[in-house]
């Protein structure tokens, strides 16, 4: 793999990991944090556990790149380990699929948290590779994300969501 088929951007985080951590297992959480504006919506419970899935009701429109109108795609879980890391796969209606992942790992800190965010695409379908559309979220977009998840944590999202 070389470092253009992977992008990673860290920052700190005055929060616990299990604060971060709650935000990152909940369908609307994501949709609270997306910096690329593309999530709309999402239906489905928290997850617990690699494979565990729920829907997100996507809009490509902010991006500008292709015309695809709203649709829904399905986000699973390839990675999980409690309070440390969870990554996804998005599975949409286009064939083949993608195949390409988002993640996060959570490491404490003594002042909370660092929290890095990282974007895969490796693993693609050679369709993909070769249609020169990687990386679809850029490393600006990665660090806005961040930006958005640190404030939405600290403003109590988790707390929010259990009201």
């Amino acid at each position: 793999m070389t470092a253009v088929e992977r992008i990673e951007v860290a920052r700190p985080f005055p929060a616990a990991s299990a604060d971060v951590f709650a935000v990152l297992c909940d369908p609307q959480g994501h949709v609270a944090i997306d910096a690329s504006g593309m999530l709309q919506d999402a239906d489905g419970a928290p997850v617990t556990a690699v494979g565990d899935s729920f829907v997100v009701h996507m809009d490509r429109e902010s991006l500008g790149d292709f015309d695809m109108g709203k649709y829904d795609v399905t986000v699973t879980i390839t990675a999980f380990e409690p309070e440390r890391e969870i990554a996804r796969k998005v599975l949409g209606r286009v064939r083949p699929q993608i195949g390409h992942v988002y993640g996060y790992r959570i490491e404490p800190t003594d002042e909370g948290s660092l929290v890095t965010s990282y974007y895969d695409w490796s693993d693609i379908a050679p369709e993909w590779r070769d249609s020169g559309i990687f990386p679809v979220i850029s490393e600006a977009n990665l660090k806005a994300t961040l930006g958005i998840l640190e404030r939405t944590v600290r403003r109590g999202y988790p707390l929010a969501a259990a009201r």
